[in-house]
């Protein structure tokens, strides 16, 4: 069994390299913060007593688990991994630096992978001499919770490499959907209007926060209504994803970022982790109360929901994914309630046609325009897997 390399020891990069060793690895965590490691290190002992709490492990195996990282703080403590996954800061030139390190150091058959959520693969990979061995491998935090992995081939890896590569984090327990490499890839491209139109009704004086996460709660199904989840994930995180996808497309007017959102990130209003966001998290603070009015939460759960449909379909009409990966990945990646295809499906493709061109007419901007394979679809009596 093949040792695996970590690098970046944050909840991303610990969480990979808890998933690592629970499969049997050997796992070498390197960060060249210290007092990162010691974090990290911690934080799993505290992860590894909770499941004995709760009779998930017994003490035998969260021990073994634990003494099979290792924690370094130099890159050098790679030389003898099969795999390193990069899990660092979201910046294209920082990460460059970091492989050219790294090749340095690792063997020639080494598998490298990114954990990057936006950026591309592909450049990333030109920094490499022998990029054939180099793949986007892309974990959802937390990453020992999440089942879903996007499997990103660069323009330069080889075939056998990414076989190899997706065949190892199957083993881990790990679903693994394949992507183009393209902004956002599956989940962080379809899932933008998620947030971008729930910001986009709110800023319209359609609703306030409250009304519309309980719309997308209660009436549409998901887990958590947008506000509340970009308040878990942090807007200063959210946002930063949704403005690298907006730059990444050319500015495409699908994807074009909120002045709310941007607000609240310079202003520190992070959301759960700065105790302020579209919520007040002080002690004493009370929750909103949402309107709880029924054809106003209807409006709101179909607008988002056809709008998400509509990137689903144009993710499979330019084939960054195929049907299967697309709803996998959407249901095991974020929890939706359906996959978006099957939920197209379900409403009938001419019905989400329609909702889109009233949409379009109404506002005449990009952001609604139907994607031509849905509106071929509809036109020609087809639905998604059978078409």
């Amino acid at each position: 069994m093949i040792k695996v390399g970590v690098l970046g020891s944050g909840s991303m990069g610990s969480g990979i390299a808890q998933v690592a060793a629970t499969a049997g690895h050997n796992v070498v965590l390197v960060d060249n913060n210290p007092e990162a490691l010691n974090s990290a290190k911690s934080k799993l002992q505290k992860i590894m007593n909770r499941l004995i709490e709760k009779g998930r492990l017994d003490e035998q195996t969260a021990a073994d688990i634990q003494e099979r990282i290792s924690y370094e703080l130099s890159m050098d403590a790679f030389a003898s991994c099969g795999l390193v996954i990069e899990a660092i800061i979201e910046d294209l030139d920082i990460k460059k630096t970091v492989f050219r390190r790294l090749e340095e150091i690792v063997s020639s058959d080494c598998l490298i992978a990114s954990n990057t959520s936006s950026l591309s693969i592909s450049a990333i990979g030109s920094a490499l001499e022998k990029a054939n061995r180099f793949l986007g491998i892309h974990f959802f935090n937390p990453a020992p919770l999440m089942k879903l992995v996007e499997i990103i081939p660069a323009l330069q890896t080889s075939d056998s490499n990414l076989i190899l590569a997706r065949e190892t984090i199957n083993s881990w327990s790990k679903i693994t959907v394949l992507a183009k490499d393209t902004p956002g890839f599956i989940v962080n491209r379809i899932a933008r209007p998620f947030y971008s139109e729930a910001l986009r009704m709110y800023d319209e004086g359609i609703a306030d926060f409250a009304t519309i996460d309980w719309a997308l709660t209660e009436i549409a199904g998901f887990r958590m209504g947008p506000f509340t989840l970009m308040d878990y994930i942090g807007n200063d995180i959210n946002y930063k994803v949704t403005e690298t996808v907006y730059a990444s497309f050319f500015y495409d007017g699908r994807f074009m970022p909120s002045f709310t959102q941007k607000r609240l990130a310079d202003s520190g209003y992070y959301g759960r982790k700065a105790g302020r966001g579209y919520y007040d998290y002080s002690e004493g603070a009370e929750m909103p109360l949402a309107n709880k009015d029924m054809d106003l939460g209807k409006q709101i759960a179909d607008r988002v929901v056809v709008m998400l449909i509509n990137l689903a379909a144009d993710t499979l009409f330019m084939q960054v994914a195929n049907e299967s990966d697309i709803d996998l990945a959407m249901t095991k990646g974020v929890n939706y309630p359906k996959g978006l295809l099957a939920w197209a499906n379900e409403l009938g493709l001419q019905n989400c046609v329609d909702k889109l061109d009233a949409l379009y007419d109404e506002y005449r901007e990009e952001r609604y325009r139907c994607c031509p394979l849905l509106r071929r679809m509809a036109r020609n009596g087809q639905t998604f897997f059978n078409k």
